[in-house]
């Protein structure tokens, strides 16, 4: 059969199978409450997520010790009904309410959070945000693996095979013992090694029940012959500060004094995981609707790849009687065009992320609309350059790449209302005055230019901006694309990827210069500035300073208010003169929400608790809450 005669037969099966697909999408029940989730999330492993589409689900789907006040953000009591602080501020004890339970009816204990955030810490899990448990004793040295040992160092050896009886994706049994000797592969020696390497440069012996045995790690080039298999060596996690008195009380012990540790505690990668479930069946499976096990206000009904995840109010969490919506559905649109369409249509009653341009147009319209919400937001975007890569590892191509870009153009051609950037640190954090980059000066990025050895751009290779499927930062990358190559004469060119990819690229280091932003996940400098320390797992850039470093350590050691901001705005300094990051504007956020919806707040996270939101449809004003928010 020809293709002309079959063609016309493959459009009508293509049609009845689109409308196959439209019938079965009406026939699905409607939800009590429909938002626009942006984008596709990358898994419901709160260990392992970074973003906000991921962090909404996860912060319904499980609670943290804390909770976070849908108002201002501060720390609310979740799992942990109550909480002391020791005197030297240092001591965090936990109780834990006796009614929390698992989706599968189990109770959900302090040996759950200890075995959560063991595997959150565990380099193998490769958490973007371990960092921020650094602050416990001993769980920097966990995280760092077998490169953070020291002769001396009560150890636990992990084999390769479970224990005997175990469940199949159990941790394999583990050893303990004393690190005695570190034994250098000859063929390295020398030589400087990065962490990863060092465990498969390096054999350890190990003093296990008063006898001495070597080790190899996975991938160790030390001989076979000579050295027992296992799968890692790390730090005693007895020696980390997390402990267990009981079922229902836990111990966190910081290496300084931090104030907010609370809120962290309530920070969504903080989350505890069902150990059960983990270990019955493996990542990613353990995170798919049929297996996942939670312990939010919601659990996760199905998940449609591309179209929705649907959210059911759970019957075992402990607070379900406060929990006012029985089914949410989050949708998965890449397009802030298409959602605001879906929103003008009645087909979602909250966007999280208007269009800039029509959120322009939607300010001059009389009446002021009652739905839009605009409020001030703790987060910048930026680009981050790849240090690893020439010929941006010379500080004077990046100042030059600072100084050509126009931001003030950006953000009048690109956005709504938001404010050219100069910092990474947002304006507006009481006590704390963010050092600024230099302005915009066409010149000076052209002598630096021509100084580093690209006179008017001769001989500079031709460069890429990579970007998240999204048209407003296409809009930027094509502007910034514009800018460089007209004030410095460079080529320039943009890629964009889909979420999932865009993450894997950036983790691994696979770009020149990207998008990126960062939301405070807590009211302090401190959560702009400690992720570009060197290995930071959000660092992403190559980056690496000691004086920073330097820096960063004394100011989480510091607890004089005044002394330690000033330590952080020595290292943001730093970052702005050493130009790893282009900062380009301050977040505002731009929800756009219907007048019936209640529980919605501003704050300058643009965190809104699904749990708290509920549903007033004889309301005929605006939400009372978001009154006066446009500005």
């Amino acid at each position: 059969m020809s293709f002309r005669v079959l063609a016309p037969l493959l459009i009508v099966i293509v049609l009845l199978l689109a409308a196959g697909a439209a019938v079965r999408q009406a026939r699905l029940p409607p939800a009590d409450f429909v938002f626009g989730n942006e984008t596709e999330v990358q898994s419901l492993d709160p260990a392992v997520t970074s973003g906000q589409p991921e962090g909404r689900i996860i912060w319904s789907v499980y609670e943290c010790l804390c909770n976070r006040s849908a108002k201002d953000q501060s720390a609310t009591p979740g799992v942990a009904e109550s909480w002391d602080i020791s005197e030297d501020g240092r001591t965090y004890t936990w109780k834990l309410r006796k009614d929390a339970r698992w989706s599968n009816g189990e109770p959900v204990t302090a040996h759950d959070f200890a075995y959560s955030f063991q595997r959150f810490l565990d380099p193998m899990t490769a958490a973007k945000y371990a960092q921020a448990m650094w602050y416990v004793k001993g769980a920097e040295r966990y995280n760092q693996g077998a490169a953070a040992l020291k002769v001396g160092d009560r150890v636990e050896v992990v084999l390769p095979e479970p224990p005997k009886g175990a469940l199949p994706h159990a941790r394999g049994v583990v050893l303990h013992g004393v690190l005695t000797g570190i034994e250098r592969d000859p063929e390295y020696e020398g030589q400087e090694l990065s962490e990863e390497d060092f465990g498969k440069r390096h054999g350890l012996v190990i003093e296990i029940d008063g006898a001495e045995r070597r080790f190899r790690q996975e991938g160790s080039s030390m001989p076979r012959d000579a050295y027992e298999l296992c799968r890692q060596v790390l730090l005693d996690f007895a020696e980390v500060g997390v402990r267990v008195e009981d079922d229902h009380t836990l111990v966190t012990e910081l290496n300084e004094p931090t104030p907010y540790w609370p809120e962290l505690m309530g920070f969504y990668p903080m989350a505890p995981v069902n150990k059960t479930c983990v270990e019955t069946y493996g990542w990613p499976t353990w995170t798919y609707p049929e297996n996942i096990v939670g312990n939010g206000a919601y659990n996760v009904e199905f998940r449609r790849i591309r179209d929705r995840i649907r959210l059911r109010k759970s019957d075992t969490y402990w607070n379900k009687d406060a929990v006012r919506l029985e089914v949410i559905d989050a949708l998965c649109v890449d397009s802030l065009t298409t959602a605001f369409n879906m929103y003008e249509t009645g087909q979602l009653d909250w966007l999280t992320k208007a269009p800039p341009l029509i959120t322009r147009e939607l300010l001059k319209q009389e009446p002021p609309r009652d739905d839009l919400c605009l409020a001030t937001q703790l987060g910048t975007y930026f680009y981050s350059i790849n240090l690893t890569r020439k010929p941006f590892d010379d500080v004077r191509v990046r100042r030059a790449l600072m100084l050509a870009l126009n931001r003030q153009q950006i953000v009048e051609t690109a956005c709504a209302g938001e404010r050219p950037a100069r910092s990474i640190t947002p304006p507006g954090l009481p006590g704390y005055d963010p050092p600024q980059c230099p302005p915009h000066d066409v010149e000076e990025a052209r002598r630096l230019l021509a100084e580093a050895g690209f006179p008017g751009g001769a001989g500079f290779p031709r460069i890429e901006i990579l970007y998240n499927t999204e048209e407003s930062h296409r809009t930027i990358a094509e502007l910034v694309r514009k800018q460089w190559q007209t004030a410095l004469g460079i080529e320039v060119r943009t890629r964009n990827e889909e979420w999932g990819t865009y993450l894997n690229s950036t983790h691994q280091l696979q770009f020149d210069i990207c998008r990126r932003a960062w939301i405070g996940d807590y009211l302090d400098p401190n959560t702009f500035l400690d992720m570009w320390v060197t290995g930071g797992g959000n660092n992403e850039t190559g980056f690496s300073n000691a004086e920073y470093d330097r820096l960063i350590l004394e100011a989480g050691q510091e607890t004089d208010a005044e002394k330690r901001f000033g330590l952080l705005a020595e290292a943001e300094r730093i970052l702005m003169d050493q130009a790893p990051i282009l900062p380009i504007y301050y977040y505002n956020s731009r929800n756009l929400v219907r007048p019936y919806v209640r529980g919605f707040y501003n704050n300058l996270q643009d965190s809104h608790p699904l749990q708290d939101i509920w549903i007033d449809r004889e309301a005929q004003g605006p939400n009372e809450y978001m009154r006066g928010c446009v500005k």
